[in-house]
């Protein structure tokens, strides 16, 4: 099975056109080596992608032969990434937090529309 069919059937990117250009900007290894979106992916394969700002490692264990769903995918790949590397990535969601906080500064799209439906109901009322 090609690597960016594989990465879609397993639930790691919502469309293959998304692997393809994770493959395009090499963002995706197979065996160590860059891989194309073409590229045959076989069991005891390790593929190494880039997502969300962290590598992750995943071993392929088995060939689904369409895409499966999310309670199924741990049949056809075992998650190998360090448990570091996740909890940096909720340490960055933190920090992010930090810096903005609820109430500064312009208000999001979703804070305007909070508001108006806001005024809104008062006006009913």
């Amino acid at each position: 099975m090609r690597v960016d069919k594989y990465l879609w059937c397993v639930r790691y990117y919502k469309t293959r056109n998304m692997v393809t250009e994770a493959c395009k900007k090499n963002h995706i290894t197979v065996n160590g080596q860059v891989a194309k979106p073409s590229k045959e992916v076989f069991a005891t394969d390790q593929i190494k992608f880039r997502k969300d700002q962290i590598t992750q490692t995943i071993t392929v264990l088995d060939v689904p032969a369409n895409r499966v769903g999310a309670k199924l995918v741990d049949l056809y790949r075992k998650d190998e990434t360090p448990m570091e590397v996740f909890q940096h990535l909720e340490l960055l969601k933190l920090s992010k937090e930090h810096y903005r906080k609820t109430g500064d500064g312009r208000p999001t799209k979703k804070d305007r529309r909070d508001l108006t439906d806001f005024e809104n109901e008062t006006e009913e009322k």
